[in-house]
């Protein structure tokens, strides 16, 4: 009788744990279909270059600011951020400051680059500079972005579906990362960015309804008192009130060691610059302001954007200060030492609380689903920057002199597309169990060094020139890579109590000559310098195509329409 008890109770748990894992599929089975059914449409309604990459310039404000607003909030904003402020509170929610603030930058520069603009990134600095090189700088540029950005979204797609399926089998996280990658294919070779575009709208709009769903569950726990959420966390914490207050993960004090605290502050400072600089220059958000009317569309969606994006943000201090107390700091580290389950758990401790077992396993499963939704719609979004780029700016402009049929480049955008997720499917294969979270981070980074230059000089610099492109470009990329490969991140960094290593690799190795894990201080500053040394020494100057592109820019007058 002793040993019947424990026996039933453990097919009891393995049935439910069963069950929560059937539901989790069955939902995301559920949106799979629904998107390939939008990718059929797309691909029935998709007649030439302006519908497979700008969506035939016909989406609304609305929909173009979710669309925006499902671009860039990725997993790492999802389960990443709520995740950080779990465990580290106040430090996490600096992330979401920083991911809010880069789109006052953006605002002011929407209108501009949609007026200048036509389908990429290289089409502002293309078209004062009609240059094969300037074409073929800013391809490098984006590619390299969107791999780097990719592979991080692509790892985690692995890992979330081992989680869902309920193992930790290497079999399972490859299985994972490939039918990701099949699908992110599928979506961008036949959707192209109508598809892509529908894709984020319903991302955006189930990740907005999941996460305040959640947050008034926990609300609703502390009767909607935010004063004492923050308290049960901070209590529920090993922090205590060190939790609500700065300097506990980032920018950290180090008693006795004054460089190594300016190194901590130099680090939390270069972050939030590569942060707040390099949203304005990610590939896949630019090509957004293209799918609008004009620039004053681009403009209102970037508002609508903004509006969306701050409330998701909000509502991460709910989720993450809610896992912390509901949840508790002990429960999150056993799951993921990074935070990342924090959300997952938050919903299943919620859902049991409400319905048991069964609530549990339902609301886990809705927003496990929403999260692999998240995945899929960036890593599609990716996809597609980086084979417009390749299609439009390479074999467009470079292989066909400019002068290509409209239905030869959207074929190469097609395979270009198949190639690119073949590869990021090789390198994710092989990088699935490495910490790659400093991807992002440097997708960020290279963004703004690289690319922000190239993007304000075009607009606003009468002087900027084709080899300004160039060297700001190699300026940017360059320092922002190695700066990070000669950083704690790569190597050299281990926990001052316990002596493990947290770097990349093996602790036996150290190259670590930079301190800084965030290379944004120095790169970006270098992408600019670069720039304006490779304008200074070089005579060619165009003064007429400049006074183009400023009344472009400014009026509409000439810009591309749908």
């Amino acid at each position: 009788m002793s040993k019947a008890i424990p026996d039933a109770a453990l097919d009891t748990t393995v049935s439910l744990e069963f069950s929560s894992h059937a539901l989790t599929l069955l939902l995301c089975a559920l949106f799979v279909a629904l998107t390939l059914g939008i990718t059929v449409w797309a691909r029935r309604n998709t007649r030439g270059a302006v519908d497979f990459y700008a969506g035939g310039r016909r989406f609304g404000p609305v929909q173009n600011g979710l669309a925006l607003t499902g671009d860039y909030l990725s997993a790492a904003s999802f389960l990443g951020i709520a995740g950080m402020i779990a465990l580290w509170g106040y430090d996490g929610f600096l992330y979401s400051v920083g991911f809010l603030v880069a789109w006052m930058l953006v605002l002011p520069l929407a209108q501009l680059m949609r007026n200048t603009g036509r389908f990429t990134m290289a089409d502002l600095p293309g078209y004062r500079m009609p240059r094969m090189r300037v074409r073929a700088a800013c391809a490098c540029a984006t590619v390299t972005v969107c791999v780097f950005y990719l592979l991080a979204q692509m790892v985690a797609a692995g890992a979330l579906v081992a989680m869902l399926v309920g193992t930790t089998a290497t079999s399972t996280r490859i299985m994972g990362i490939v039918g990701v990658g099949v699908l992110m294919i599928v979506y961008v070779m036949y959707g192209g960015m109508k598809g892509a575009t529908w894709l984020q709208i319903i991302k955006a709009v189930l990740l907005l309804l999941g996460s305040a769903l959640v947050c008034v569950l926990v609300l609703a726990q502390f009767g909607f008192d935010p004063s004492r959420l923050l308290t049960s966390a901070s209590d529920a914490s090993s922090h205590g009130t060190q939790l609500l207050q700065p300097g506990l993960y980032l920018g950290q004090d180090v008693p006795g060691d004054t460089a190594q605290t300016l190194v901590n502050k130099l680090d939390l400072f270069s972050l939030g610059l590569g942060l707040v600089l390099g949203t304005a220059a990610l590939p896949h958000v630019l090509i957004r302001f293209y799918t609008v009317p004009d620039g004053t569309a681009a403009r209102s969606s970037v508002r609508w954007a903004i509006a969306l994006i701050g409330a998701f943000y909000l509502m991460t201090l709910v989720l993450g200060f809610g896992a912390a107390a509901i949840v508790g700091r002990d429960a999150i580290l056993d799951q993921d030492r990074s935070g990342n389950t924090a959300v997952p758990q938050l919903a299943l401790a919620l859902g049991e609380s409400l319905g048991g077992a069964v609530g549990g396993a339902v609301l886990l499963a809705f927003i496990s689903a929403v999260a692999l939704a998240t995945i899929l719609a960036v890593v599609a979004s990716l996809t597609l920057a980086s084979s417009m780029s390749l299609a439009h700016d390479v074999f467009g402009h470079i292989v066909m002199w400019g002068r290509p049929k409209e239905s030869q480049e959207v074929g190469v955008a097609r395979v270009c597309a198949a190639v690119v997720g073949v590869v990021a499917i090789g390198l994710a294969i092989l990088a699935r169990d490495l910490n790659v979270a400093f991807l992002v981070g440097l997708a960020f980074s290279v963004a703004a060094a690289a690319n922000l230059p190239v993007i304000l000089l075009s607009l606003f610099w009468r002087r900027f020139n084709s080899r300004g492109v160039l060297w700001g470009i190699a300026g940017g990329l360059v320092s922002s890579i190695t700066l990070v490969l000669l950083s704690p991140v790569v190597s050299g960094k281990t926990d001052p109590q316990t002596g493990e290593n947290l770097s990349l690799l093996p602790a036996w190795i150290n190259i670590q000559v930079f301190p800084l894990e965030n290379p944004g201080i120095v790169a970006i500053p270098v992408g600019f310098l670069c720039a304006v040394l490779g304008t200074l020494t070089c005579r060619e100057y165009d003064p007429e195509r400049y006074q183009d592109l400023q009344l472009r820019s400014l009026t509409g007058s000439g810009a591309a329409r749908s």
